[in-house]
């Protein structure tokens, strides 16, 4: 089964729900953050399918399937390419961050970096929560797996390195495109391996499979409830592989118009253009003109 959001002709979005023969619209749902946080939501995604009732065309356009979850936790350094580019090395543990909701975008959104002048990609498969776990262990972590969809952790690198903390560099609104379906757990296994990759335009900037991860997705969501209780809608971005543009030689990031293309197999792909604005002024910078 997959899941989406859809924008339709009269710019609304709607829950939708596939199973092979086109979109069924569920009733009174928004987006798949709507519609996952009813506790009998798999029940209207089966009646959906079932009332022939489709959205197919100009109405089947794509938007961000999970606008509000509650948590959005990230995991940097998973692949050992990426970890090596980096010069550091393999962690005991997942090295996590967090997100606000307001930081994911669609999968064919512009996005748009004011004061940034070292925007970097990173592919990344995203985990769906599909039930509250709290101090899960493998098992329970599995089992509370919605599905995948895909993420770019776009990341301001600049703003990153200013501390030890990576959070600044990761947290600017509207940068993480996340989408386009979400696929269910028992359609889509990461340890499969799965091609990930991320093009700019058409050069090829990351290629590597979803079976390399160092955690692996059970893995992630059993750790981080250990510390933090998850629920249906939230999301866990599972860490990018290597080539990404703070590991080139020489380092290489995104300029403006370029468009960054993300795909999954068995997923599909985010496209979307960046579009670097002016860089703001503070307040300080004007007085002292």
């Amino acid at each position: 089964m997959q899941l989406a959001a859809l924008r339709t002709s009269r710019g609304e979005t709607v829950a939708a729900v596939s199973a092979g023969g086109g979109w069924a619209v569920v009733d009174g749902a928004t987006d798949i953050s709507s519609l996952v946080s009813r506790v009998n939501w798999r029940s209207d995604a089966d009646a959906a399918l079932a009332s022939g009732r489709r959205i197919t065309g100009a109405d089947a356009l794509f938007a961000n399937p999970l606008p509000n979850p509650a948590k959005v936790i990230c995991c940097g350094l998973n692949y050992a390419d990426h970890i090596a580019e980096t010069g550091r090395e393999v962690p005991e543990f997942p090295t996590l961050f967090a997100k606000f909701a307001d930081t994911l975008t669609g999968p064919d959104a512009d996005i748009t970096v004011t004061d940034s002048t070292a925007v970097d990609w990173e592919a990344e498969l995203a985990v769906v929560i599909g039930s509250p776990l709290r101090h899960g262990d493998r098992a329970a972590a599995q089992a509370a797996i919605l599905g995948y969809t895909i993420a770019n952790d776009i990341s301001m690198r600049d703003w990153q390195s200013r501390t030890l903390q990576w959070f600044q560099g990761k947290a600017f609104d509207a940068t993480t495109p996340v989408g386009p379906v979400i696929v269910t757990a028992d359609e889509f296994d990461p340890a499969d391996g799965a091609e990930i990759t991320c093009h700019i335009g058409d050069e090829l900037m990351q290629r590597s499979d979803t079976a390399r991860l160092v955690f692996d997705a059970p893995a992630l969501v059993s750790y981080s409830s250990g510390f933090t209780a998850l629920a249906p809608g939230d999301l866990v971005l599972t860490g990018t592989p290597g080539g990404v543009g703070l590991g080139r030689k020489p380092r290489r990031y995104l300029a403006d118009q370029e468009v960054v293309i993300t795909r999954i197999a068995g997923i599909g792909e985010l496209r979307n253009r960046i579009v670097l604005g002016d860089r703001i002024i503070t307040n300080e910078e004007r007085h002292e003109s």
